[in-house]
């Protein structure tokens, strides 16, 4: 006989892969520059293959992270893209100021 889930235990699932994706956000953020493989997403998580692979998934469907052609993830805006808005934002805030001066 098969056992389904109960209602409870699809809840406990969903909060779970919640709290990943929220800890594996976290990570990111907290240390510009990492890159991590699905294997160490899960091992730092202690979660399975299959959840890890779905919290990177929807890591890089909300273009957050990408992943690269060795398979190590990283944040999209680290980088030459981040550089790029920091030299934009830079080169904006030095215009308002000699706007302010005039």
């Amino acid at each position: 006989m098969e056992k389904r889930p109960t209602q409870l235990t699809e809840k406990c699932i969903v909060r779970t892969c919640d709290e990943v994706l929220e800890r594996v956000r976290a990570e990111f953020i907290e240390m510009p520059g990492l890159r991590l493989t699905r294997e160490e997403v899960q091992r730092l998580c202690g979660v399975e293959e299959r959840l890890s692979q779905a919290v990177l998934d929807a890591l890089v469907d909300a273009k957050f992270l990408s992943r690269k052609s060795d398979g190590v993830y990283s944040r999209l805006t680290d980088g030459a893209t981040a550089r790029l808005a920091l030299d934009e934002y830079a080169t904006r805030t030095k215009r308002a100021s000699q706007l302010q001066t005039l």
